[in-house]
């Protein structure tokens, strides 16, 4: 039996996109074009703003690396892993995106280490699975750099 895809957190992004399509999702506000991620569904978060009406935008799937590090703990839920278990440390990278002026937090895709990464270097983002159970396929996203060469897309 095919397991169900299913995001971590409902409306960050569409669970079923494939990689070409895949983007996360935030919200932006008409009164002020102020865009948010994780998406707002409520009020206008920049503090000059009255605004109330937000719009649903899907982010920009590139960006370059603001910052990087080495996760050496066991972070929080959501993310799932076995307390009994050897831990192996993953790779978390801080990403600017230009056009929307904020920083997305996330993990680098399997197998990329900061060895990989440096600062201003661009990257994508990229369709991940958190954790897999009988029914579910719990999907989240990565950052992978992008291949010299390859022609960037927004």
């Amino acid at each position: 039996m095919p397991r169900t895809p299913k995001p971590v957190v409902p409306g960050w992004f569409d669970p079923d996109a494939g990689p070409a399509e895949f983007r996360l999702l935030g919200t932006r506000c008409r009164a002020c074009d102020a865009v948010f991620f994780p998406r707002e569904d409520c009020f206008c978060r920049n503090p000059g703003c009255a605004g109330g009406e937000l719009v649903e935008v899907p982010l920009s799937r590139h960006g370059t690396v603001w910052s990087y590090t080495d996760a050496h703990y066991r972070p929080p839920a959501p993310y799932v892993s076995d307390p009994d278990a050897e831990w192996q440390p993953y790779t978390l990278v801080a990403v600017e995106l230009a056009a929307e002026r904020m920083v997305v937090l996330g993990q680098a895709a399997p197998g990329v280490t900061v060895a990989d990464l440096e600062v201003g270097a661009e990257v994508e983002l990229v369709p991940g699975v958190l954790d897999e159970d009988a029914e579910h396929t719990w999907r989240t996203w990565h950052w992978k750099p992008v291949a010299a060469g390859r022609r960037r897309d927004v």
